[in-house]
């Protein structure tokens, strides 16, 4: 079977079940498999057991979810490399019921491995604010409308401020800062991002020294390099933030990605 390949519950998808899948209420998580293993494929699993229980108030299967993973892979041919997205939902949603625990529908899109990218990106501040932020939900219409804005306006992406002026996330990434001695971390409310979890975990392991902390955009200026970091680039330079611009530092880039690969894939 061909690339990209959907499979809900196991079963190849129609058009209409795919359709409904991405219909507004759920959540997802996105992934890469090489050689048949991911990084942090258990915080991938932990993530969606979570929102499961708290967008639906029903267990998530996880023995279940790790067949029709593999199933999925294996039906792809694409065990070796592979971009992933998982998607669950629920079918029976009731709309008039919502509080209503509801068995859900997970759906596997399995589609051509993705280069991770290292080209430093040009991002705008703008004041925005995820519903639900801990959470990787379907409600995706105003952070690409955000980027789309930033874009419009000439730069690479948006990196989001919230309310009460703290720096969050970007539309679909995280960010990390260098102020010359150790890896700085927002504090704020934001998704926590699966790559941003395995380099934090590779960050101690290899004894670079991080913190989290508030971030303001006038404090943008005393901190000399910036990256962004999810599934498609783990440590992606950032080249200026509303024209503040940041040292690209090749070496820091380096030694994040090396953090980054110490971690051991897990298998699917």
């Amino acid at each position: 079977m061909s690339l990209p390949l959907v499979e809900i519950n196991g079963i190849a998808a129609s058009a209409a079940q795919m359709l409904a899948a991405g219909a507004g209420y759920g959540h997802f998580t996105s992934l890469q498999v090489r050689d048949g293993a991911v990084a942090g494929l258990s915080l991938h699993f932990r993530r969606l057991a979570d929102a499961t229980q708290r967008l639906f108030g029903s267990t998530l299967d996880l023995a279940q979810l790790r067949v029709w993973l593999e199933q999925a892979l294996r039906n792809a041919n694409a065990l070796d490399a592979a971009s992933v997205r998982i998607v669950v939902h629920a079918a029976r949603f009731d709309r008039e019921r919502p509080e209503a625990a509801t068995p859900v529908d997970v759906m596997i899109a399995v589609s051509a491995a993705i280069e991770r990218k290292r080209v430093p990106l040009r991002v705008q501040l703008r004041a925005y604010e995820r519903e639900l932020p801990q959470v990787k939900h379907l409600a995706t219409f105003g952070l690409l409308w955000q980027r789309r804005e930033a874009r419009l306006a000439g730069y690479d992406d948006a990196l989001f401020e919230t309310r009460a002026g703290l720096i969050s996330e970007g539309s679909v990434w995280n960010i990390g800062f260098w102020d010359g001695a150790r890896v700085i971390w927002p504090q704020a409310p934001m998704l926590d991002g699966i790559s941003q979890q395995v380099l934090k975990l590779g960050l101690v392991r290899n004894g670079v020294a991080s913190e989290v902390r508030e971030l303001r955009r006038e404090q943008l200026r005393d901190l000399s390099s910036a990256f962004a970091c999810n599934a498609n680039g783990v440590a992606v330079p950032i080249a200026s933030i509303d024209g503040i611009g940041f040292d690209p530092a090749p070496e820091l880039i380096d030694e994040l990605l090396r953090c980054y690969e110490s971690a051991e894939p897990e298998a699917v």
